[in-house]
């Protein structure tokens, strides 16, 4: 009878560090800036959607939950600038409004981004399947709170503030069913895969196609039709 190993759990807070690096990581690359969190998180009762800017999207899966981001204008604009213009964008050309349409877009993309990166953290770390559903923003210009119903049976939920490099302050909030993973056995998670590399071997394995082929498939039709 082989020994019995120590188990191993993986609980809400262990969730929350998960979710909180891949913010850090996906909103760092995008704007080239340092984003940090603090180390100190919040119990609360109910998430909600706060002014300027609030973002949520839902889990479902091996796991059930709620992600929102509340930015403040300054925040969201710093976000939005650094982004767009990292990617080549001139600042004429760029909105000056957190009430924005386009504001509003970018922020969306890169919380999607966010959650895909959280999403597949989940499969490689904790061997468990969850999808999202599209990211939805809401930019508040007044003092109005909405809570988001997201059907959980036994829901925690925290807040964590987040900061910029120019400390500018948005907020987090989480809300999940009550869980916890429990290591059976070891095993070693999967590293992140490498965009470039997957691009890279894609293009390798690709069959090799002439130019031709479409020119003389219209050449034998037209043969064929005594053209």
């Amino acid at each position: 009878m082989s020994e019995y190993q120590p188990q191993v759990a993986y609980g809400t807070e262990d969730l929350l560090i998960s979710l909180c690096n891949s913010v850090t990581h996906v909103l760092g690359v995008a704007t080239h800036s340092q984003i940090h969190y603090s180390a100190m998180v919040q119990r609360i009762t109910k998430t909600c959607l706060r002014p300027d800017i609030g973002c949520f999207v839902l889990f479902d899966g091996g796991f059930s939950g709620l992600v929102i981001i509340n930015f403040t204008a300054h925040a969201a604009m710093e976000l939005y600038e650094r982004y767009l213009l990292n990617m080549g964008m001139s600042r004429e050309d760029l909105a000056t409004s957190y009430t924005s349409d386009e504001v509003a877009n970018v922020m969306g993309e890169l919380m999607n981004q966010v959650a895909g990166d959280f999403t597949s953290k989940v499969r490689r770390e904790l061997q468990t399947h969850i999808t999202q559903n599209q990211p939805k923003m809401l930019v508040l210009n007044r003092q109005v709170m909405l809570s988001v119903d997201a059907n959980l049976d036994k829901p925690e939920a925290r807040r964590v503030t987040f900061y910029t490099s120019n400390n500018n302050i948005f907020y987090l909030e989480l809300a999940i069913d009550r869980t916890e993973f429990v290591k059976l056995y070891d095993f070693e998670p999967q590293e992140r895969p490498d965009p470039d590399a997957l691009m890279a071997q894609n293009h390798e394995a690709a069959p090799s196609t002439p130019e031709t082929t479409g020119n003389s498939e219209t050449e034998e039709l037209l043969r064929s039709l005594g053209m």
